[in-house]
């Protein structure tokens, strides 16, 4: 929704503008355009459209009446959002694929609407290209105003210095839901769940979902089901392509198979955008010359996804694959033990972190290690000393991004320049950065601190020299790398290269014809982005990629529907 302090009355041209494009009053041949899309519903006074924590039906258009929307948490605080009468029309960007709703909306009075279901509400979207424009607008602008006004979705009850606070923060914030944070110190309901609830330091952070259930610090999946961002359904279809991997080029595949009428079901084990969704600026990314978020460009192709119909379904993990699954179809059992069947596969499941051999390493991570950058931690490493450890972009995306909120910044780099493996605009503007010192030839060999308080040193040393030093530091971001993540691909027959990235465009064992260039070592499965050998690992090249492989899926998916003579 718009800007809260604002919603009811707008102030000024360009407030108006922005609550005009979230909240538009169609015209009557705009509403006569939709009819045959949805079907006629009524309500009673006091009748729920749709309640936080519940499915969403989709999208109602007012016909008659006037609707109440409230926000509502799982501590029983209500809040007063906005009315919407005739003209106007309730969903949020979730109704496109038929998600939980996050605000509540009961009829005031005698209510006429027209009902979109999330199938009919993509198919007016795509059929009515200008009002679908007005539409998809108003969609996101909604759940933007949801996430910055901290409006919808759990509580989350703990100090902001919790490592795990910080996990979960991400998980939700880099997966678009809103949420909000209340600290027991200065919150009297805060301070009364955790006194019922907590036994050990580790039962924090507490989640409270908007149907009033308490989790004692969950891991993503079950937070995610408790939120029900995972669907129970997936396993029920079938698929003409499953894409292993939310990042560029997984979503990339998804929005040009969906958008030419393929059944497409993406998986990720954490979020969209992959590594690139970590990044806080993408600067050489084509049509964007001020540079954009990796979060915000995910987040477009997200939405673009769902828009052409791809069921993306986060966080959901691919444990093996099985290519002999019969009837020339595949089936990806996922680490909840289900399985998911379709006619053809494409690995874009990219590369995992890699952690490098530091000594006491398990101990901090989550509690003053962290693999990305975001605003999240840079809040922890607000005024103090950090440490980064990494030569590549995206270790200079991070350090020049961190500079603007810690004292200093110590970029500890193996190698002797940063000339090989960092585009030159990043080295240009780290060496403008007068908080930022890189340290050449040297590396991290060990961690000190206390398990529960946290990291509060790291220790370095030289390449060229023996002796070690330490730098006082409660924070370390390591950006050294990844390696390939295949292991789900074990005993499927697709070939991999040395270093375990997914060989393409070359035939299977004992056969002499050369497949597509994206096709793997075995027929139907189909690689592309950072996990494929060869690969330029950027983010455009994933991109491309993920278009480019569509052709060869139709191409696969024609011939294996043709006859056998």
């Amino acid at each position: 929704m718009a800007d809260v302090s604002n919603v009811n009355r707008p102030r000024g041209a360009a407030s108006f503008t922005r609550y005009e494009q979230t909240f538009p009053t169609l015209t009557s041949h705009e509403i006569d355009r939709m009819r045959r899309f949805g079907e006629l519903r009524r309500f009673r006074h006091g009748e729920a459209l749709f309640e936080a924590g519940k499915p969403g039906p989709g999208m109602f258009l007012m016909l008659s009446g006037n609707v109440v929307i409230s926000h509502r948490d799982g501590l029983g605080h209500v809040a007063h959002i906005i009315d919407q009468g005739p003209g106007q029309f309730m969903a949020e960007i979730g109704q496109l694929s038929g998600r939980v709703a996050l605000i509540d909306g009961h009829a005031e009075g005698a209510v006429e609407t027209l009902l979109i279901p999330p199938d009919n509400l993509r198919a007016l979207l795509v059929a009515e290209a200008d009002l679908g424009e007005r539409i998809m607008r108003a969609l996101i602008l909604r759940r933007v105003s949801l996430i910055q006004g901290g409006m919808g979705g759990p509580v989350l009850i703990g100090t902001e210095t919790l490592g795990d606070m910080a996990r979960l923060q991400n998980f939700l914030a880099r997966n678009g839901q809103p949420h909000h944070l209340l600290d027991p110190a200065g919150d009297k309901d805060a301070a009364d769940l955790v006194a019922r609830y907590v036994a050990a330091r580790t039962d924090l952070p507490l989640v409270v979902c908007p149907d009033g259930t308490v989790l004692k610090n969950p891991s993503e999946t079950s937070l995610a089901l408790a939120l029900g961002m995972i669907g129970t359904h997936a396993h029920d279809k079938l698929y003409d392509v499953a894409v292993v991997g939310g990042g560029p080029a997984g979503l990339a595949t998804a929005v040009y198979a969906a958008s030419e009428g393929l059944s497409v079901a993406v998986l990720d084990q954490r979020a969209f955008g992959g590594q690139a969704g970590a990044s806080m600026r993408i600067e050489n990314y084509l049509g964007f010359p001020t540079g954009i978020s990796g979060q915000a460009l995910a987040g477009r192709a997200f939405t673009q996804a769902q828009k052409f119909g791809a069921e993306i379904l986060i966080p959901v993990t691919a444990k093996s694959l099985d290519c002999a699954y019969g009837d020339g179809l595949f089936a990806l059992e996922t680490e909840c033990g289900q399985l998911l069947r379709a006619r053809s596969i494409v690995v874009a499941s990219g590369a995992r972190y890699r952690r490098p051999e530091i000594e006491n390493l398990d101990g901090f991570e989550g509690k003053g290690v962290w693999y990305w950058a975001s605003p999240i931690e840079a809040k922890l490493c607000a005024g103090q000393d950090v440490v980064l450890v990494g030569g590549g972009n995206s270790a200079g995306q991070a350090a020049v991004f961190l500079s603007g909120h810690a004292r200093k910044i110590y970029m500890i780099i193996r190698g002797g320049g940063l000339g090989a493996s960092m585009s030159r605009y990043l080295i240009e503007r780290i060496e403008a950065t007068p908080n930022i010192e890189p340290i050449f030839n040297a590396e991290v060999i060990a961690l000190e601190g206390n398990a529960d308080g946290g990291l509060e040193r790291v220790r370095w040393k030289s390449r060229l020299a023996p002796e070690t030093d330490t730098l006082d530091a409660r924070n370390l971001f390591l950006f050294v790398g990844a390696d390939p993540a295949t292991g789900w691909l074990d005993g499927c027959g697709v070939r991999m290269d040395r270093a375990g990235f997914v060989l393409t465009g070359v035939p299977p064992e004992g056969h002499g014809d050369r497949p597509a260039p994206l096709q793997t070592s075995v027929p139907g499965v189909f690689a592309v982005g950072d996990v494929r050998s060869g690969s330029v690992k950027r983010v455009g090249g994933a991109i491309g990629e993920g278009a480019q492989v569509v052709a060869a899926l139709h191409g696969y998916l024609g011939e294996a529907a043709k006859p056998a003579p």
